[in-house]
């Protein structure tokens, strides 16, 4: 007896050994939503819980789409964040370009830059760190028929990454440290995605370029080109945790303070550099130390507070300053930028932003700060951006 396909089809769903399939509606969704990295949640020096990651989107018409809205949901569709039209013009970053846009042009990809504050809470409180967060985007895609033009896409699901963060000791001492470039919203580290080794990569995450003002407030005091007149200048980088040295670069010279190299190598991007093995899968970076100062070598146990280098102005760099990050792999830039928390610093004031940082150090004038007064005894938190730090002796 021949028995066609379609029969057989119908036969074994009458006799219940295969369940019956749900219908499933297709739908163009020109725009595509993606997270690559799940985000970690840590405690920021503000004392509150972050996340920090980035939505990427792919306009897969061939005319622009203005993202109008994003909504962060977490679970039980609790909304979490609403980003309007020009609060998405300063995070939406098209990709090989380091400039925010409100456009996204047809055929074209970029990412959504997304710092989530959760309030004032501690990691353990699980009941309000979402397991998972997806995002429902309102878009504007010019390509699309009449009267489709506008629609509402969800998507770009991740879960929340539960993993440990890296708690440590600091990589400096002293005080009237200023953490620039720090996380999480307008830092140039942050929004520094680089192609890599067929892989889009942001290592430096979370990176801090640590710079220290005088008592008078100010960068650098005499020559701007000489990085003698830097305060920071020769202080010593201490080891923030028991650890193996993976790596070191020794041997490039200084930079001229106060405009940057050109033609810097990839490989010699952070000049000279120590990069410790945290364990657990983490990596502790050093970068721009100074020439002849690198005191350990690739397989040299450290212990924590171990002066391994002295700050330097080597590689691509614009001032003397300690460049530090955290990241998932023994690599500078093919790696995954992590957080991390010290486990005990003050913070004593902020200053009133990136602009004013630039301006102060361009000029050598004193930066202005807005006093913490008490200063804030912070346990286990990252120095965010902009705030001012000492460290114990």
């Amino acid at each position: 007896m021949t028995i066609l396909l379609g029969q057989i089809c119908v036969l074994v769903l009458a006799c219940g050994l295969l369940p019956q399939q749900q219908a499933v509606t297709e739908t163009i969704t020109p725009v595509l939503l993606e997270v690559r990295d799940a985000p970690v949640a840590f405690a920021g020096s503000d004392g509150k819980t972050h996340l920090v990651y980035e939505l990427r989107i792919t306009n897969f018409s061939s005319g622009n789409a203005t993202i109008e809205q994003v909504e962060v949901i977490g679970d039980a569709g609790a909304v979490l964040k609403t980003m309007d039209k020009g609060e998405i013009a300063t995070r939406l970053q098209m990709a090989g370009q380091r400039t925010p846009t409100d456009m996204l042009a047809g055929s074209a990809e970029a990412s959504l830059f997304i710092h989530l504050p959760l309030g004032h809470l501690v990691l353990t409180d699980s009941a309000r760190v979402p397991s998972k967060l997806t995002h429902q985007v309102r878009v504007r895609v010019e390509a699309a028929p009449p009267g489709k033009q506008e629609f509402t896409e969800v998507g770009g699901e991740t879960a929340v990454d539960r993993q440990a963060v890296a708690v440590i000791g600091p990589p400096l001492r002293g005080s009237r440290y200023v953490a620039a470039d720090s996380c999480c919203d307008a830092s140039r580290h942050t929004r520094a995605a680089l192609p890599v080794n067929g892989r889009v990569w942001i290592a430096q995450r979370y990176a801090v370029d640590w710079e220290q003002l005088d008592d008078e407030g100010r960068i650098y005091h005499g020559p701007q080109s000489d990085v003698k007149s830097y305060t920071i200048y020769r202080k010593e980088v201490l080891a923030v945790s028991d650890a193996t040295v993976a790596s070191t670069i020794e041997g490039m010279p200084n930079q001229t303070p106060g405009k940057m190299p050109e033609n810097i190598a990839i490989e010699e991007a952070d000049g000279n550099l120590v990069i410790l093995d945290l364990g657990g899968g983490r990596y502790a970076l050093y970068a721009h130390l100074d020439p002849g100062s690198v005191r350990v070598h690739e397989g040299d146990m450290v212990k924590r507070g171990q002066v391994i280098g002295l700050v330097g102005n080597t590689g691509n760099s614009l001032a003397p300053h300690l460049h530090f990050h955290v990241m998932s792999r023994a690599m500078p830039l093919a790696s995954n930028g992590l957080p991390y928390e010290i486990d005990d610093f003050l913070v004593t004031a902020s200053t009133p932003g990136t602009a004013a940082f630039d301006a102060a150090e361009e000029k050598g004038t004193p930066l202005a700060t807005t006093p913490i007064s008490p200063p804030r005894h912070a346990k286990s938190e990252m120095p965010l951006d902009q705030m001012i730090i000492s460290f114990g002796p």
